[in-house]
C-alpha cells in the first residue's frame, strides 16, 4: 500500500478509466476522477469524483492546483503534463508514454505545429483509434511508475 499518493485522472474522454482503478487498487492508491459533469465510478473508499464546472481547461486547472509531488496524472494534454511535471509529478498518458522533463518541450512545440497546420487545413483527423495495444502499453507504464514511487519513497 503507498499512502499520501494520488493518482489523477483528466477524465474527458479517457479511455483507461477502468484499468487505472484496477491497478490503483490493487496498490492501495487513492484515485480522483476529475471531469466536468457526474462520471460513474466503483463505490470504493479509494476512488472519489471531483466535478469541475463547465469550461475548456476547468479540470485542467483543478488538477494542476491539487497534485503534488509524487502523485501521478493520467492525461494526453500535453499543457496539464507540462504542469504536473513542474510540479514534479508523474504523467501518462493513455497510450502508455511516459511524459518526463526531457521530452515535454519537444511534445508543446509538436502540439502547436500540428495546431497550426490543421488551421491551415494541411492537416486533418486526429490520432490513430485506441487499441488494445494501447491499453497494454498504458498498464505496463502505470505499473513501472508506481514501482518508480515505491523505490523513492523507501
Amino acid at each position: 500500500m503507498i499512502q499520501n499518493i494520488k493518482i489523477f485522472i483528466d477524465a474527458d474522454g479517457c479511455p483507461v478509466k477502468e484499468e487505472t482503478y484496477k491497478v490503483a487498487l490493487r496498490y492501495g492508491i487513492s484515485v480522483v476522477v476529475v471531469a466536468n459533469k457526474r462520471l460513474q465510478i466503483p463505490l470504493n473508499p479509494l476512488i472519489s469524483m471531483e466535478v469541475v464546472p463547465s469550461g475548456a481547461d476547468e479540470a485542467d486547472n483543478w488538477i494542476a492546483e491539487n497534485i503534488r509531488p509524487m502523485d501521478i496524472c493520467i492525461t494526453s494534454d500535453i499543457p496539464l503534463a507540462d504542469r504536473c511535471l513542474k510540479k514534479e509529478a508523474f504523467v501518462i498518458d493513455a497510450r502508455g508514454e511516459e511524459f518526463d522533463e526531457d521530452m515535454i518541450g519537444d511534445a508543446l512545440a509538436t502540439r502547436e505545429l500540428m495546431k497550426h497546420l490543421r488551421e491551415l487545413g494541411e492537416m486533418k483527423g486526429g490520432p490513430p483509434p485506441f487499441s488494445p495495444r494501447d491499453r497494454s502499453h498504458f498498464l505496463g507504464a502505470l505499473d513501472r511508475v508506481i514501482q518508480k514511487i515505491k523505490k523513492k519513497l523507501k
